[in-house]
């Protein structure tokens, strides 16, 4: 029997532990075929960011943690790249797999080719075009070195299609994330998140933001609490603040606005179970986070993203999510005419079935035979 090929499974942010965890299971299903090591980078290093993901997704502690951290996107990929290169020469991979469009992606992913290591990406092709979002370099870098793209979507596909990537190359596999949300949203049933945090069911609002065009920007982020003040008036809002919000609200003298403001509810970060619970039973979902406009398609939860623009324009189409901006008027108006609404017909995109990572352990199964 020929030996187990070795799998590094690369993770670095919270995004990415809810689309490793389904596909490090299925790997471990076909031991005889792949030997699977996590490596956490540490790009979210803390207990709050990331290690409560592994206990509620019931990840194995990782093989190697870099310990990263913090910094500037130039430091960032430097040390992941540097830390990353040590392991692969000591152990010579046989395949790494990256996930999602965090730095520790785009890193490992380079890292690895200049090894000549070949590289999968799952959540491939998908592209906002605004090249202002370091996530925009970091998926068309990734995509374009990696041998094997694993694709979430059919607009995925062509994407990479209109950039010259060969079709052998790209395999539409659907949306890895859903494989976590559907396994995990019976585990929900038994949390009493929606008591702790004092609403009911279809009467409050979960809350996320964390990019820099939203909360770096005194005025920007000031316009948009002012706007969620006036919602609070109407329905409760959770919003479980991510480190780089609290800070600038902090620095901006906007925070203590908000906790003095009845019907806003603010959190340190959830773990993945107690954020799911909240999404599933809240009216609406507000978020800047690419994963959230997924899961509220799958949860039939009405999404409003505060971007210009959407890399996962299937949302939209799905009839799920509406892309605001964050012009204050704007997003007033798409916040209140969905309260307005007596519900809507959305569709779940194709092959959002909870069996991507299924797929994904096929393929590398005929790549390697």
């Amino acid at each position: 029997m020929k030996p187990a090929k070795s799998i590094f499974l690369v993770v670095g942010a919270r995004p990415n532990f809810m689309k490793a965890a389904p596909l490090q299971q299925q790997l471990d299903r076909r031991s005889a075929l792949f030997h699977t090591r996590i490596i956490h980078t540490g790009q979210h290093y803390d207990a709050d960011m990331s290690d409560i993901f592994f206990q509620d997704l019931d990840l194995p502690l990782p093989d190697h943690f870099l310990g990263i951290g913090s910094g500037s996107h130039a430091e960032q990929t430097g040390r992941v790249m540097m830390a990353f290169e040590r392991i692969c020469l000591e152990e010579r991979p046989d395949l790494v797999i990256v996930v999602g469009d965090v730095n520790s992606t785009m890193a490992c992913a380079i890292t690895a080719k200049k090894l000549r290591i070949p590289v999968a990406h799952v959540e491939a092709g998908l592209r906002s075009r605004d090249w202002t979002m370091p996530e925009e370099v970091n998926r068309v870098v990734t995509d374009r070195i990696s041998d094997l793209l694993f694709t979430p979507s059919r607009d995925a596909d062509q994407n990479l299609l209109r950039e010259g990537v060969s079709p052998e190359r790209i395999h539409f596999v659907g949306n890895v994330m859903i494989d976590s949300l559907l396994a995990n949203l019976p585990k929900t049933e038994s949390r009493n998140t929606l008591a702790k945090m004092g609403v009911k069911k279809g009467r409050y609002v979960t809350l996320t933001l964390h990019r820099p065009s939203n909360v770096d920007e005194p005025k920007v982020l000031a316009g948009i609490v002012d706007v969620l003040i006036d919602l609070a008036h109407e329905l409760p809002i959770i919003w479980p603040l991510h480190p780089r919000a609290k800070k600038n609200l902090k620095a901006f003298g906007i925070l203590g606005r908000l906790e003095n403001t009845l019907g806003v509810k603010i959190t340190e970060p959830l773990g993945y179970l107690d954020m799911l619970s909240l999404n599933q039973h809240a009216r609406m979902i507000i978020t800047d986070s690419g994963g959230l406009q997924e899961e509220a398609t799958v949860l039939g939860v009405s999404c409003i993203t505060l971007r210009e623009n959407t890399e996962r324009p299937v949302t939209v189409e799905a009839g799920c999510n509406r892309v605001v901006g964050s012009h204050p008027e704007t997003i007033r108006a798409a916040l209140f005419s969905t309260l307005s609404m007596n519900g809507q017909n959305i569709r779940i995109p194709e092959l959002w079935d909870g069996k991507a990572s299924v797929r994904i352990v096929d393929v590398l199964t005929r790549f390697y035979s």
